[in-house]
């Protein structure tokens, strides 16, 4: 118990200085939207570049993982889709459906890296890395195709979804990581401690970009409706979704550490994506802020309880 709490501790305390740093303005605004930009498209994608270039997957579980993650979250999907006429009855129909929805499936990768990396060093970030690959396109298509639907913003159209999931650095990085890995390839001269450095810095400066990107005030209301997509979205994405993960990974006979991170991935809060693609397709992106705020806060103990209670 006490080893999942040490190891976890630093990420999320990472978490809230980004928060201070930013709150206290220590650092210009434009920094952190320099920051965000040099993660996403520069520090995460040499990360995983890196991982999956050199990796051994030959004592892994990799198939089961995948299809342990991925089930989950078409059934969760499913779930919210059969539900919706309730989330209408309610007043949550439209873009803030397409919120709640988000939030009960997207995985914040970053925290996701940087835990897996913590707990389980090397053989942690590699299996993070196959997650990337799995979670990354399912949750995207599933994210776009429901905003395409329920939003009004006539950029959600299929052209619009499509260049979304083919052009994130993440996936790509995986694509290009993987294709070295299997050509026998890996990373060739400079280009491995080249990569390794820069996907050391992204652990930290993604974290702190996480934290700096929280609104704690924003996530307070006394209307009954946000109250409502909050308490949804986080029995969702933060207890129900490593439950059902949990029980497909027992299914599929996967163990160890591959199990770990697996279910680590499936309690991860809610990425600040979803933010950005509530605001370009139309949805409702406060109450999406306020959803990513409080799973975050709430992960803080739910994510280790879950690694601790279901591993």
């Amino acid at each position: 118990m006490m080893p999942i709490i040490e190891s976890l501790a630093p990420v999320f305390l990472l978490i809230v200085l980004g928060y201070a740093l930013r709150r206290k303005r220590f650092l210009s605004e434009g920094f952190w939207e320099g920051a965000d930009r040099l993660t996403y498209f520069v520090l995460f994608p040499a990360l995983i570049i890196h991982t999956l270039a050199d990796a051994d997957f030959a004592n892994l579980a990799i198939s089961g993982m995948a299809l342990a993650l991925a089930f989950p979250v078409l059934l969760m999907a499913i779930s919210l889709s059969l539900a919706r006429p309730h989330f209408q009855s309610r007043g949550y129909d439209g873009p803030p459906y397409t919120s709640l929805f988000q939030g009960a499936i997207r995985p914040n990768t970053f925290v996701g890296l940087a835990a897996a990396a913590a707990l389980y060093s090397e053989a942690g970030l590699t299996l993070a890395a196959v997650a990337v690959v799995v979670l990354t396109p399912l949750v995207n298509l599933l994210s776009a195709s429901t905003l395409a639907r329920h939003a009004s913003n006539e950029y959600s159209g299929a052209k619009a979804q499509l260049l979304l999931i083919v052009t994130n650095p993440l996936i790509l990085a995986s694509l290009a990581g993987i294709t070295l890995n299997l050509g026998g390839v890996g990373l060739p001269g400079v280009a491995a401690p080249l990569f390794d450095t820069l996907g050391r810095a992204a652990l930290t400066l993604g974290l702190l970009s996480v934290g700096a990107g929280l609104y704690p005030m924003a996530a307070r209301s006394d209307e009954g409706a946000p109250l409502l997509a909050l308490i949804a979205s986080c029995a969702a994405k933060l207890v129900l979704l490593p439950a059902l993960t949990a029980a497909f990974l027992h299914l599929f006979d996967v163990q160890g550490i591959t199990a770990a991170v697996a279910i680590l991935f499936a309690a991860l809060p809610t990425s600040a994506t979803a933010y950005v693609m509530s605001r370009q397709l139309g949805g409702d992106h406060a109450l999406m802020a306020r959803i990513i705020t409080v799973e975050t806060l709430a992960a803080a103990c739910t994510l280790p309880a879950c690694l601790i209670l279901l591993t």
